[in-house]
């Protein structure tokens, strides 16, 4: 993989994805239906994976693509894929709560170590380089031309006073009942993969999830997030989190800046 060239690439089809995803998102009303799991899916999300993996196919031929929307890939096996899911946070995007991203992202044996997530609808892209640094863009997100790019990197925690991060929709007693074990400052929460940025970003400290996630809702964020010096580990044994798992599922995990004193569960 040439990842150079992957960087461009991934953040033009990102922009592409956004852009159809506001048409349907700005529109009077659309369609919501229940896959198979009783997630929920929309014309947004299939229009956005339908662009992404067409663009990455053309440009990647010869790379494995896993895409949420496209359950045939799900059996795919290989030691570095690209995965992808074009509109994480659909219930965010139902409710117009803004908070939906775009997400791509390059594995490589097991670690994610590219990624790109745009969030269209509050104007936020967070992507990593092409040296693997984590970097904000701001400005008018043309397709062609780079905007300012700020360096990301995660803070220096002050273990007595935590800045935590939590799921929007998926918040429950098992997440709270884990956060309580920290001495926290200030908790909010945030919509998809927007959660792993803001770590990345400095603007939070510790992400846990105690609940159901697929690698391809998590792996640009990780990617991100290693890139502005933070990690992901396991929940159960605070081992990395890895991917290429077996049907592509998640453990619960925990997503944090270096310095914060992991509570086992």
């Amino acid at each position: 993989m040439d990842l150079s060239r992957l960087t461009p690439v991934m953040r033009r089809l990102a922009l592409e994805a956004g852009d159809k995803i506001m048409d349907v998102y700005n529109s009077d009303d659309f369609d919501v239906r229940s896959k198979s799991d009783d997630s929920p899916v929309t014309a947004a999300d299939e229009a956005a994976d339908a662009i992404i993996a067409a663009g990455l196919r053309a440009e990647f031929p010869d790379v494995t693509l896993v895409t949420e929307e496209q359950a045939e890939s799900h059996a795919l096996r290989a030691d570095s894929f690209l995965i992808v899911d074009p509109l994480d946070g659909t219930k965010e995007f139902i409710k117009r709560r803004g908070e939906f991203t775009v997400n791509i992202a390059y594995v490589e044996n097991g670690t994610p170590v590219r990624g790109i997530v745009y969030a269209p609808a509050i104007g936020r892209m967070f992507f990593t380089d092409a040296s693997g640094q984590s970097v904000e863009e701001t400005g008018d997100f043309d397709k062609d031309s780079v905007g300012k790019l700020t360096p990301m990197s995660v803070s220096t925690p002050d273990n007595a006073a935590l800045l935590v991060v939590a799921s929007k929709s998926h918040r429950d007693q098992a997440t709270d009942d884990y956060i309580g074990k920290y001495a926290v400052a200030d908790s909010k929460s945030a919509g998809s993969s927007l959660k792993f940025c803001l770590i990345a970003a400095g603007e939070a400290d510790i992400y846990p999830r105690v609940g159901r996630t697929m690698e391809w809702d998590t792996a640009a964020g990780h990617a991100v997030l290693l890139g502005a010096g933070g990690d992901v580990v396991r929940f159960d044994d605070h081992s990395p989190l890895a991917y290429g798992k077996e049907s592509y599922a998640n453990p619960f995990f925990i997503a944090y800046a270096p310095g914060v004193e992991l509570k086992k569960a």
